[in-house]
């Protein structure tokens, strides 16, 4: 399965729990689109959330995002796991 990383910009700022409310609803969604959101990173005051996610294809993560919460992201981007 084709691995992701997302970039969301929320201008003004971001809460992290506000974030992880939002990674629960995506959870409760991504069974019905075959995908997995794997774990996120947050810049709370620069208003970034960063999402890694493995979908059968960009549009699959956003509909995810899209149907949980409302909160698509910016930039997508096919991603290649490394150490």
């Amino acid at each position: 399965m084709p691995l992701y990383m997302d970039v969301h910009s929320i201008d003004g700022g971001v809460a992290l729990d506000d974030v992880a409310k939002a990674h629960m609803a995506d959870l409760q969604t991504q069974g019905q689109h075959e995908v997995r959101y794997l774990r996120y990173w947050v810049s709370e005051g620069e208003g970034k959330v960063f999402c890694l996610v493995e979908a059968p294809s960009p549009e699959a993560a956003s509909t995810v995002h899209r149907q949980a919460h409302g909160l698509v992201a910016d930039d997508v981007f096919l991603v290649t796991e490394g150490s």
